[in-house]
């Protein structure tokens, strides 16, 4: 069932616990990613990347994920991820998305706080809540490759962004990246803990894939309450293909290959949510 940004990121804050958002490129993780929530009987959202959005198909996948997310027995939110366009975003909000994550971080302060304000005041427009983010987390959503962390969140800035821009959930920059860490991950807790003291807002944790578990736990216990994934599906898809994409061509065994698909990726969902569900 469609359910708001907002809703589903209040009740895991009152639990303790952290919202998934798993980007979806196909069906497949999609249908993985609901069965998974199924399961577990929790909320989740079905995230739509950029530049999946701005291809030319992606009004098809925004339909289709819709769709999705209406037949889904448990609470869904499609979202769409680092926008840094209104036109996009007022487009997004027409094609029916739940929320939009305007990014603004390549701006500076001033400029990504009147952007996130016109994005808020755009989004309510149409019933869209709208998240930010505030510092810079580097590295690429679509391409898993080697990254650094990038300009970390200063709490005193999120206070101030959060009173002016308004947006519904903030994208901290703690030490974490898009795609593959270069370096071992050092995540800033005492900035985590600053920026939770700093702001009332839901937090969001961006570059989760290939943190450790018990980093994620701590996040959560230090006031993360929405949890992006992307990469770790994109490896469990490609290492399925590798592994049976020969067997499976004999016969062309498309459909038979669709489950596999979706069977490894829901073991990814359904380990990640395991974790999210670590209670502060």
């Amino acid at each position: 069932m469609l359910t708001s940004f907002t809703e589903l990121l209040r009740a895991n804050q009152e639990r303790g616990t952290a919202l998934g958002s798993f980007t979806c490129y196909t069906f497949e993780t999609a249908v993985a990613v609901v069965q998974a929530a199924q399961q577990r009987q929790r909320g989740v959202i079905l995230l739509i990347s950029e530049k999946s959005f701005a291809a030319p198909q992606g009004i098809y996948l925004v339909a289709g994920l819709r769709a999705i997310a209406e037949q889904a027995p448990i609470p869904v939110c499609l979202q769409l991820d680092h926008v840094s366009d209104l036109a996009q975003i007022e487009r997004a909000c027409q094609m029916g998305v739940g929320s939009v994550m305007a990014d603004g971080s390549r701006l500076t302060f001033e400029e990504n706080m009147t952007f996130v304000s016109q994005a808020v005041a755009l989004g309510k427009s149409y019933g869209v809540e709208i998240e930010a983010e505030l510092g810079r987390v580097e590295g690429n959503e679509d391409i898993a490759s080697a990254a650094a962390a990038g300009a970390f969140t200063d709490p005193k800035q999120a206070a101030l962004f959060a009173e002016r821009a308004q947006p519904a959930c903030l994208a901290v920059s703690i030490g974490n990246v898009h795609g593959i860490y270069r370096h071992p991950p050092q995540l800033d807790w005492l900035r985590l803990r600053q920026l939770r003291q700093s702001t009332t807002l839901p937090l969001s944790l961006h570059g989760a894939s290939g943190l450790p578990d018990e980093d994620l736990r701590q996040a959560i216990r230090l006031g993360i309450a929405k949890i992006n994934v992307n990469t770790e599906l994109r490896a469990s898809y490609f290492d399925l293909l590798h592994q049976q994409l020969a067997a499976m061509s004999s016969g062309l065994r498309l459909l038979e290959l669709q489950h596999l698909l979706i069977e490894a990726q829901y073991h990814v969902s359904q380990s990640k949510m395991q974790v999210y569900e670590q209670q502060a």
